[in-house]
């Protein structure tokens, strides 16, 4: 099918790929020329602004980093909202329901349907097609697009009200956020007391303490010292912000969500928000005065 494919950045990139690999004939816009030229160089067709390229498809998706982007590029002076043939928007990014419900009211005073698709499993997810792909909206338009959903991965069908599909994904991250924070407060205790952190976690991975930092980030980014599992620490924070709002605002406790929140925030602010998410565990470590690695060295 034709869809247009807006915002080509670490997630976009693969997802778009996987679309053009797929058969799908893709309508693409960045603000970077360079992120646009291999898809060209692959057949797709670059559109000058977002209005354009609703103004050659039908379906429009969308992988940006902030939800106020989102909003500007679906709703914006140049957002799709002024196409000529746009019928959906598909929202691959991660904006909180109340932004999500906003932005369907606006498209919706256009007769334009909007989808929210948030993704989870990061930039290797997209490149293998294993993402876990939540999804709320008009099931009529759920329909039309689920196939070319599911070549990034396992598509969930959530619900059908706007944001459902956003409040999922945000319980999702709060969860591996969590997890990051508490296996590096875990792994920096064991070091501490002399443990050799490659083993600790072949043992958490072998009984009940397994989580996703312990199955996949450590080992991979953590323990190495490479801290590059491709999602800025910028990034986990908003959305952690985002899931403590949403909370707050539905009446929900929010103690451990708190906590977390002043981790992620203490990250960004110590090591920057630029850094990967994996380097949670350097203020950890600089206040235990270990380093955490293969050998615990």
């Amino acid at each position: 099918m034709d869809i247009g494919f807006i915002g080509l950045g670490k997630m976009g990139q693969p997802m778009a790929r996987r679309l053009i690999e797929a058969g799908h004939s893709l309508v693409i816009y960045d603000t970077r020329a360079e992120a646009a030229a291999p898809f060209v160089a692959l057949g797709a067709t670059l559109a000058a602004s977002p209005a354009g390229v609703a103004d050659r498809v039908e379906t429009v998706m969308a992988s940006l980093p902030e939800p106020h982007i989102v909003e500007s590029v679906a709703a914006g002076e140049r957002g799709v909202i002024h196409g000529k043939r746009i019928k959906r928007f598909v929202d691959l990014s991660t904006t909180g329901s109340t932004a999500a419900a906003a932005i369907a009211a606006q498209l919706a005073a256009k007769n334009i349907a909007q989808i929210d698709s948030p993704v989870s499993g990061g930039v290797a997810g997209a490149v293998k097609g294993t993402l876990a792909v939540m999804v709320s909206g008009p099931q009529e338009h759920i329909d039309v697009v689920k196939d070319a959903l599911g070549v990034f991965g396992t598509v969930f069908v959530v619900g059908h009200a706007p944001g459902m599909a956003q409040t999922m994904k945000l319980a999702n991250n709060f969860l591996s956020a969590s997890a990051m924070a508490a296996t590096a407060e875990a792994i920096v205790m064991g070091v501490k007391a002399g443990l050799d952190p490659a083993i600790m976690i072949d043992v958490i991975n072998a009984g009940s303490g397994r989580n996703t930092a312990s199955s996949g980030k450590f080992p991979n980014a953590v323990l190495p010292r490479t801290f590059d599992a491709g999602f800025a620490t910028a990034l986990m924070l908003k959305d952690v912000r985002l899931c403590l709002a949403e909370a707050k605002a539905a009446g929900v406790p929010t103690d451990m969500m708190g906590i977390v929140a002043s981790l992620w925030q203490r990250l960004a602010d110590e090591i920057g928000a630029d850094k990967d998410f994996t380097t949670i565990i350097q203020p950890v470590e600089r206040r235990a005065g270990v380093i955490v690695g293969k050998a615990g060295k």
